[in-house]
């Protein structure tokens, strides 16, 4: 509705970064990335590989409730599964 998206314009932006580990499956990182975070096939498969490759990658900028409600998710998904998957949120300055 129209407050939710007026709040959330008013609200802080916040970076999710994605972290790359030796454990979690390229496939469930791609799955997280589209299923959570909403990125299309082909970005989620380039977010996934400059994490493996670099260690590190950008995956969005989201209202800050909003970055850490689905990193929330995401950790939960992957610690069902066993996978060590971190993602962080980083205020936008």
């Amino acid at each position: 509705d129209l407050d939710t998206h007026l709040e959330e314009a008013l609200e802080p932006n916040c970076r999710v970064f994605i972290h790359n580990d030796d454990v979690t499956p390229f496939d469930f990182v791609i799955i997280i990335l589209q299923r959570i975070f909403q990125l299309k096939p082909l970005a989620a498969e380039h977010v996934a590989f400059i994490a493996h490759t670099g260690g590190l990658a950008y995956v969005t900028t989201l209202a800050c409730p909003e970055a850490y409600k689905r990193v929330g998710k995401a950790h939960f998904a992957s610690s069902l599964e066993g996978y060590p998957l971190l993602f962080t949120v980083e205020p936008e300055e």
